[in-house]
């Protein structure tokens, strides 16, 4: 069976799923219960001096059936007393010797605050520090959090003087908010941090309350810009993580962050490049136990593809994200529509008519034969055939054909067709179909070489202007 051990930064770990510095992480009671979940590590809820919160703290964003896609917070770090989430930490690491736990830190920005803070931590047993770059409110109004982490020379100057005194390896938390993360990246390398962790949460409001025009969370009848994490931030996180690990000034181990839930999600950011990721909004939604299905989906994935261990397969997507200009211009697939299995919905008709290329018809008509009829209506004899029949329009799911089409379970009329001349192989008709594999994409022989937009522009002589 596949291994899930790694080491990361010099930090042996049991399994790569980290708690992110949040909420599930802010006392030892909650850590030891998540390491007994199965969690191989935790990041500790922000320490610095102990400030108030605010109530309310969080709202969130539904979609489609789905409660909180994603996940917004207005609160800050940690309102405990230092010492306490210190005392904390020791005790776990005493019953959890060969569980990680990573202090992250936010002081204010003096050499000597961090000198005692970081040896504070380590002395409780933390296994590394996790610079707290990133948070997007209320921290960075005291010159803290992203306010740090969103200039370049500030994170680089703070990670050094951490790395004046620090034993154990430093970890740098990266904002979102910022228009390129590889320069803060860059410049984190540059004052010796051991690693990184990427993303932090992005400034959002997610809502306004329509009755008292309050935005959400309200708080006496004002509220603030939060940090948005959950599912809907993890293509954003996705993106994030690889452009800094395929940037050779940037590349440092990366324990990555935004939106993991699910040890798909957990795959897709190794193959990336990360060593370890960290979940946050998933167990405050579900609780500690998702971690089980993390473990168990992440293995069988492995097993079936022959990875006996992370290393086998981190990072092998890297090279598959390059510049849209490397690109191979005479790729060409189009759509195919299964009749089979179509339920005659019109959706992919839909899209494909207002939203794409216009390539996707509803024109059949039903002979007077059992099997394909591909005979043609003009659109307004199709137009007045639908408005003539509407009353008796048949729902394909629940009403059989009146003429027999075989196996099909929609009438051919209602059966879509896919005009390949035309197909520019958008995917979009496939990702708005509601029945798996009904529509697929279909690569087509285009009888040309593979060529780049750079490759043809070289050729005709043109120069780029940027």
């Amino acid at each position: 069976m596949a291994s899930l051990k790694t080491t990361f930064a010099g930090i042996e770990c049991i399994n790569p799923f980290w708690l992110a510095s949040a909420p599930p992480t802010n006392c030892g009671e909650q850590v030891m219960r998540a390491f007994d979940a199965g969690w191989g590590g935790a990041v500790w809820k922000t320490i610095g001096e102990p400030i108030t919160n605010v109530s309310s703290r969080y709202s969130s964003v539904d979609w489609a059936g789905q409660r909180m896609m994603g996940l917004n917070n207005i609160e800050l770090i940690s309102d405990r007393p230092i010492e306490i989430n210190l005392a904390e930490i020791a005790e776990v690491k005493r019953r959890y010797p060969k569980h990680v736990v990573i202090a992250s830190l936010m002081v204010e920005s003096r050499r000597d605050v961090w000198h005692e803070m970081v040896k504070r931590a380590e002395d409780a047993g933390s296994d590394g520090l996790e610079l707290n770059f990133g948070c997007p409110h209320g921290m960075s109004e005291r010159g803290m959090g992203s306010a740090v982490g969103q200039v370049p020379e500030y994170a680089q100057m703070i990670t050094e003087w951490v790395k004046e005194v620090a034993r154990t390896p430093v970890l740098v938390k990266l904002t979102p908010n910022i228009t390129d993360i590889r320069v803060v990246a860059r410049a984190a390398k540059q004052g010796g941090a051991d690693a990184l962790s990427a993303i932090n949460t992005i400034n959002s409001i997610t809502g306004i309350d329509l009755d008292t025009f309050t935005p959400r969370p309200n708080v006496d009848g004002k509220s603030s810009h939060g940090g948005y994490c959950g599912p809907a931030v993890k293509p954003i996180a996705l993106n994030m993580v690889q452009s800094v690990m395929a940037d050779p000034a940037s590349v440092l181990p990366m324990s990555a962050i935004g939106g993991i839930g699910t040890w798909r999600d957990a795959a897709e950011f190794l193959l990336v490049g990360a060593g370890t990721v960290q979940v946050c909004t998933a167990v405050m939604h579900y609780g500690y136990r998702i971690v089980e299905d993390m473990i168990d989906g992440l293995s069988q994935w492995m097993d079936e593809k022959g990875f006996a261990s992370l290393d086998d397969f981190r990072g092998l997507s890297l090279p598959r994200v390059t510049e849209w200009k490397h690109l191979n211009l005479n790729y060409k697939i189009v759509a195919q529509i299964d009749e089979s299995l179509c339920i005659g919905c019109d959706l992919c008709h839909i899209a494909c008519w207002d939203g794409a290329h216009q390539c996707i018809h509803t024109d059949r008509v039903t002979g007077p034969v059992d099997g394909h009829v591909e005979v043609h209506r003009k659109p307004m004899e199709a137009v007045h055939a639908t408005m003539s029949s509407i009353a008796v329009t048949r729902i394909p799911k629940m009403d059989p054909p009146a003429v027999s089409h075989g196996h099909y379970k929609a009438p051919l009329a209602r059966i879509p067709r896919v005009d390949e001349t035309e197909c520019v192989g958008c995917n979009l008709c496939s990702l708005v179909c509601p029945v798996e594999d009904c529509i697929t994409m279909k690569e087509v022989p285009g009888g040309l070489a593979p060529e780049t937009w750079e490759e043809r522009t070289a050729k005709l002589g043109i120069v780029e202007q940027c």
